[in-house]
């Protein structure tokens, strides 16, 4: 089968590149990879209406610059293309995120398998990068774990495979609560709960530990709904924004009544740890 590739550049690249994979995704979009300064999105030639895109990308007055070229990934295997573009992630030696035609690797604690398909997240945005390192210098064990827009299941399967005793996913996005799905079950993760929707599911259950990897804008509208279902003395680690950012996330952690306990950067992009 022959795809269409679009590769999208806007600026800045949150919180847009999701909103318009989101977009993309309802006109038959059916596979996304993440890029520096946007994404690639592909679909079956047979299924492309440039109307369609023309007018999607016109819609979005939001980003200070959006711009896509179309190419015609004609007679190629498309394994072949996903191995071309997603290379594995090594995380500080001890994580590693795959995808099953790579090679594992014996002397890794974490090997975490993911089949991208049609959800955001691979694993080697900064955003992602920073959560996993947090995680990596938690005590997870028998904690009970929130994570909201969990993407491809990455941070929330972690959470898992270090002894969380139970594990929440949520994501809005349709594609991504059915990649976290079957992510969960290709690494033998059982009993992870895995929704499709926002902070509104959120109800009378109680957290130790909240990761919110999603973008500014739901951050500011949703820490306090994380922030009451997180239990006294939990942890909640924020990310998907930017270095820029930082005080108007901050101000509102205080208004929360949460505590700075620490901050980690990776280039432009910033993650927080606060406690309660």
């Amino acid at each position: 089968m022959d795809y269409i590739e679009i590769y999208c550049r806007v600026s800045p690249p949150e919180p847009w590149s999701g909103i318009l994979i989101a977009d993309l995704a309802d006109i038959g979009f059916e596979s996304f990879l993440e890029e520096s300064d946007g994404f690639r999105a592909y679909i079956p030639e047979a299924d492309y209406n440039e109307n369609r895109v023309k007018a999607l990308f016109q819609d979005h007055t939001g980003p200070d610059s959006v711009s896509y070229e179309k190419n015609l990934m004609g007679g190629r295997n498309w394994n072949a293309v996903w191995e071309s573009n997603f290379s594995p992630v090594n995380i500080s030696g001890r994580i590693l995120i795959r995808a099953p035609f790579h090679k594992s690797d014996p002397d890794i604690e974490h090997d975490i398998i993911i089949e991208p398909k049609m959800s955001f997240g691979t694993g080697h945005h900064e955003t992602t990068v920073l959560v996993a390192e947090w995680l990596l210098e938690t005590a997870i064990e028998g904690k009970k774990v929130l994570d909201m827009g969990c993407g491809t299941g990455i941070l929330a399967i972690l959470a898992a495979r270090m002894g969380a005793s139970s594990v929440t996913a949520i994501d809005n996005y349709l594609y991504a609560w059915e990649n976290t799905t079957e992510n969960a079950e290709r690494n033998g993760i059982s009993g992870m709960l895995v929704l499709h929707g926002d902070a509104g599911l959120l109800g009378d259950e109680s957290y130790d530990l909240i990761i919110a990897n999603i973008n500014r804008n739901v951050l500011l509208e949703d820490m306090g709904a994380y922030n009451r279902v997180l239990e006294k003395g939990g942890i909640m680690f924020l990310s998907g924004f930017l270095s820029s950012d930082r005080d108007l996330i901050s101000e509102e952690a205080y208004r929360q009544g949460l505590a700075m306990a620490g901050s980690k950067q990776k280039g432009d992009w910033l993650s927080l740890k606060l406690s309660k």
